[in-house]
C-alpha cells in the first residue's frame, strides 16, 4: 500500500527554539575569559617569586670554599628578595652528587647550586658515566669569582720549596701523598698536572671537601695539599701551613712572597679555580635575571669586594650569558688538558 504520509514541514522561523540573548552573551563571556584564566597560575607563580625559602645546594662538605661563599651570598641575598636562603650541603663524588640533585630539581627558581670548575667543567672529562650534563641541564646565573690554588705543606714539614717536594717524590716514587676535596676537583687536578709536568708518581687521598683535606694536612695524615687560597689563607697566616707556590698566572696579592708554580720551575703551569651559581635548566628567565642582578650587586658592594679579596678571590659578578660562554670554554679547555696529561680516575 503506498505511503500517503507527508513529511513534516519545517517550523516557521518564528516557532524555532531560540537561545535567549543573555545566554548567548554569557557563553561568549565564558569563552573569552577562559583562555586568560588558564594562564594565570604560571604568570602568578612567576610574578610572586619568591613566595617561600630558596635552597642553595653546596655539593661539597661544610667549611670549604664553595660552602663559605654560598653562605656569604645567601646572607646578603635573603633581605634583598624577602625570603630565607637555606644552605644545604650534599657532598660527594667531586661535586657530582649535589649537582645531580639540582639538575633534576624543579625549574621554579627555588633551588640553586654553588657550581665550581670541577662540577661544571672538569668532571665531565674525568668520569666515564656522568649523572648529568653540566651544560644542557643547568641555567647559568652568576659567576662569583676566580681564585688560584696554593701548594701548602704542614709547618713541621722539612720541605721549603717546590724543588724539595720534587726531590722527595723522585727519591721514593709513590711515597709522597696529597689530599684533595675530591676526585675531579681543581685541587685534585692541580696535583695531577704537577705530577705530570714534573714526571712524579704521587699518592692521591680524596676527601669530601676542602675542610677535611685541610684537617688531614694539619694532622699530617697527608704530606701536602693544593688548596683554594680561601681555605688555606687563615692557616698560612697563623703559621700552621707553609705556602710553597700558587697555581695562577701571577703571584697572589695576599701572598706576594710566594712564587707561582711556573716561577718555581714548572714553566707554563697554570690552573685557576672558579665559583659560580647555577639553576636547573628551564628556570624562568625573569627569575634568573632577577637573581643575577641581585647577586651582581652583592658582589660589587665595597665590603663584599674587600671580603672576597681578603680570601684570595678575584670578584666577577658576570651574568647568565657571560657565565654560559665562559663555562663552555672551560669544558673544552679541561677536556684537552685531561687528555693531554693522561689523567684518569682510578
Amino acid at each position: 500500500m503506498p505511503n500517503t504520509s507527508r513529511p513534516t514541514p519545517p517550523l516557521p522561523s518564528s516557532s524555532r527554539p531560540r537561545t535567549s540573548p543573555w545566554r548567548r552573551a554569557l557563553a561568549t563571556v565564558s569563552v573569552a575569559t577562559a583562555l586568560p584564566l588558564l594562564a594565570v597560575p604560571a604568570a602568578s607563580a612567576q610574578d610572586t617569586w619568591p613566595s617561600r625559602p630558596i635552597t642553595y645546594v653546596v655539593p661539597f662538605a661544610a667549611g670549604g670554599t664553595t660552602d663559605v661563599l654560598g653562605r656569604l651570598i645567601g646572607q646578603k641575598l635573603s633581605p634583598r628578595i624577602g625570603q630565607t636562603v637555606v644552605i644545604e650541603n650534599r657532598p660527594g663524588a667531586g661535586g657530582n652528587i649535589g649537582s645531580d640533585y639540582v639538575a633534576k630539581a624543579p625549574a621554579d627558581g627555588y633551588t640553586l647550586l654553588g657550581g665550581t670548575i670541577s662540577s661544571h667543567a672538569i668532571n665531565v672529562s674525568l668520569y666515564p658515566k656522568m649523572p648529568y650534563d653540566p651544560v644542557k641541564q643547568f641555567q647559568p646565573v652568576a659567576l662569583i669569582g676566580t681564585l688560584p690554588n696554593v701548594l701548602v705543606v704542614n709547618s713541621d714539614s722539612p720541605w721549603k720549596t717546590v724543588a724539595d717536594v720534587i726531590a722527595a717524590a723522585k727519591a721514593k716514587p709513590g711515597s709522597v701523598s696529597f689530599g684533595s676535596s675530591g676526585n675531579g676537583t681543581s685541587q685534585h687536578l692541580s696535583a695531577e698536572l704537577f705530577a705530570n709536568m714534573a714526571d712524579l708518581k704521587l699518592l692521591h687521598v680524596p676527601f669530601k671537601g676542602s675542610s677535611q683535606a685541610v684537617q688531614a694536612l694539619l694532622g699530617q695524615q697527608v704530606n701536602m695539599v693544593f688548596e683554594n687560597s680561601l681555605a688555606a689563607m687563615p692557616l698560612i697566616q697563623s703559621g700552621k701551613f707553609r705556602a710553597l707556590a700558587t697555581t695562577g698566572p701571577r703571584r697572589a696579592k695576599e701572598l706576594p712572597d710566594v712564587p707561582t708554580m711556573s716561577e718555581a720551575g714548572l714553566k707554563g703551569y697554570e690552573i685557576v679555580s672558579w665559583q659560580a651559581i647555577f639553576a636547573p635548566a628551564g628556570t624562568p628567565m625573569p627569575v634568573v635575571n632577577r637573581l643575577a642582578d641581585e647577586i651582581g650587586k652583592i658582589i660589587r658592594e665595597p665590603d663584599m669586594q674587600a671580603r672576597l679579596a681578603g680570601m684570595g678571590v678575584e670578584p666577577s659578578g658576570a651574568g647568565p650569558a657571560e657565565l654560559g660562554t665562559f663555562q663552555k670554554s672551560e669544558v673544552a679547555k679541561w677536556a684537552n688538558l685531561v687528555k693531554a696529561a693522561g689523567i684518569k680516575l682510578e
